[in-house]
């Protein structure tokens, strides 16, 4: 009998813990074969708890062009989750804080390769730099700031 209520009570933890897993988030990443950050950033997202699938394209141009990304915000690869676009080296914790407020938005931006942003991590540096939030009218915003203390990119 005991057993039974042990049992009765540990089932739905078991079934709400397998459907969390079932519906982990899906990062879908355009990026180039031969770009060794890009694939830091995919491994970064994958210890962060995202779903990552990775496709390889020579040029990653046309996809952050469909993404909705404006030149000046472009880096190394393209991303969508959740119909958001992600450029670049955009933090786990930026991606989530997007998911869980759902702006009106194309997405983010982390533009160029900051060392110490995901993926670009060298030992002993860190530059401080801005995740960006493109609008859907093409101005874009400060969404978060992260790093060392080297001036921030300004747009």
């Amino acid at each position: 009998m005991k057993s039974f209520r042990i049992a009765s009570l540990v089932a739905p933890l078991a079934l709400i813990a397998c459907a969390q897993a079932a519906s982990a988030t899906v990062i879908e990443v355009m990026k180039s074969p031969y770009c060794g950050c890009c694939t830091e950033w995919v491994e970064r997202m994958r210890a962060a708890g995202f779903t990552v699938e990775v496709t390889e394209v020579e040029d990653t141009a046309p996809a952050a062009k469909s993404a909705g990304i404006p030149d000046n915000l472009r880096s190394c690869h393209t991303a969508t989750v959740e119909g958001y676009a992600i450029e670049g080296h955009v933090p786990a914790e930026d991606i989530r804080t997007l998911l869980a407020k759902k702006p009106d938005a194309v997405g983010l931006a982390v533009p160029g390769m900051p060392v110490g942003s995901p993926g670009m991590e060298m030992e002993g540096r860190a530059e401080r730099y801005q995740v960006v939030l493109v609008a859907r009218d093409g101005q874009h915003r400060v969404f978060a700031t992260h790093g060392g203390t080297a001036d921030a990119h300004v747009h």
